[in-house]
């Protein structure tokens, strides 16, 4: 009969583990989902407004409809990762986001362009997109679930250092419109195929266990008092969670807040960055080269804050990451020199790369990972609608005020309460381990 004791031993491992192929499947992944994101719109505001004739109040309210239709059907996908898996939604999204792209070529207007959009667009990369990827990997991981979540959220930051060059070349070379038929092609190129060979479910649909671990090692003795928390803790991945249940923790309220109140800032700054650094004066070169550092911090900072939340807490890595993403912030906006400009955004990228892993392992390490996609859907409905506050906060704020001053102070102002509230995160009372 198996103990406590040796449910907490350190475990035997086989070989290459199978979650490791669905965590290069998630790489691929965030790069496809990134062609939609708020910074790779950011490069087409400019010659969108201009053609199209709107102001950049009017094309920010086009993100904030992206963010609630995603809030609105991301607890149905959540639900449905959990009862189906992520294969068939995945490879189902892609091809819709590539049909939301092909017809983005061939708009007349502004309407047009914002229909296609909040459809076809927003729906296809719900299904394929982060929740559904991080999802499934929390589903793969447990021990290394932070490693795991960071390696395939570099997807973002990768593709994040490449957009802004390929998507201001391809606009120059092929117009606005013919560059959203060429992502509808790297789209369906990057991800179909490898997510119908290679996404399954769970490590228990192919036989296996989380972190590719096979049986406990019987020589290794642990303390008996480490073996009761380590035997609890996985007993905790394994507990199902209602929505209501969730609803009524403590815990479920402070991540959705935390993290949602600070993205929306986020995706403020991130449709909006590019314009602020050629409002000051710069080049285009020059705007682009700043949204290249964020990125290149995205890409290159996650690893290490997943490894930092397993060796000193989820918590105090998010709280961690709070301060350095404010203090980048304030470097960079509080002097108009470029040195402060490129130094601010560098630490401000780094901060941000631990928004791709630190909610994501809170979340499963607090709900477990039988009802994760339910719980987690249920809380992007809520942050998605925070989220979507951002780019029209900052749109109009410009076109009331003529700078983007204002938008980037109480910015700042929200990190820092996020920084406070990050310290309060405690797992649900009944999952509490002492």
């Amino acid at each position: 009969m198996e103990t406590t004791a040796d449910i907490a031993r350190p475990t035997k491992r086989q070989g290459f583990f199978y979650g490791w192929y669905i965590v290069g499947v998630g790489f691929l992944a965030n790069v496809a989902s990134s062609f939609a994101l708020a910074s790779t719109m950011s490069i087409f505001l400019k010659p969108l407004t201009a053609d199209l004739g709107i102001s950049r109040g009017v094309f920010s309210l086009l993100r904030s409809g992206e963010g609630i239709i995603a809030a609105c059907i991301a607890p149905l996908v959540g639900t449905l990762v959990d009862r189906y898996g992520g294969r068939w939604l995945m490879v189902i999204g892609t091809g819709i986001v590539a049909v939301g792209y092909f017809l983005l070529s061939h708009v007349d207007s502004f309407a047009q362009f914002a229909g296609i959009r909040l459809t076809l667009v927003t729906l296809g990369d719900s299904m394929m997109g982060y929740m559904v990827v991080n999802v499934i990997i929390a589903q793969w991981f447990s021990r290394y679930r932070g490693r795991a979540l960071a390696i395939s959220s570099m997807g973002v930051g990768f593709a994040k250092v490449c957009m802004p060059v390929v998507a201001a070349s391809l606009i120059l070379w092929l117009g606005w419109r013919q560059t959203w038929l060429a992502f509808g092609l790297m789209t369906l190129g990057l991800l179909v195929v490898p997510a119908l060979l290679i996404i399954r479910r769970t490590p228990e649909a192919m036989g296996l266990l989380p972190d590719g671990v096979s049986e406990p090692v019987a020589d290794e003795i642990v303390k008996p008092k480490k073996a009761t928390i380590a035997a609890a803790k996985a007993s905790v991945q394994d507990m199902t969670w209602t929505r209501g249940a969730a609803a009524r923790t403590t815990a479920f309220w402070l991540l959705v807040v935390t993290f949602g109140i600070s993205s929306i800032g986020v995706t403020g700054l991130n449709l909006h960055v590019y314009s602020y650094v050629t409002d000051l004066g710069y080049s285009a070169v020059i705007a682009a080269t700043v949204m290249s550092i964020i990125a290149s911090m995205q890409l290159a900072s996650p690893l290490g804050w997943g490894f930092l939340a397993e060796r000193i807490g989820a918590r105090y890595a998010a709280t961690l990451r709070f301060v350095i993403q404010g203090i980048g912030l304030a470097v960079a906006i509080l002097t108009g020199n470029l040195f402060c400009l490129y130094a601010g955004f560098f630490l401000y990228g780094i901060g941000l790369g631990g928004n791709m892993v630190l909610p994501d392992i809170l979340w499963a390490d607090y709900f477990g990972r039988q009802s994760l996609g339910k719980i987690r859907g249920m809380g992007l409905f809520i942050s998605h609608f925070l989220a979507a506050i951002g780019p029209p906060f900052f749109g109009f704020l410009f076109d009331i005020t003529g700078s983007y001053g204002l938008s980037f102070a109480i910015f700042g102002g929200v990190l820092a309460i996020s920084a406070v509230l990050s310290l309060m995160l405690k797992p649900p009372r009944k999952l509490r381990l002492e």
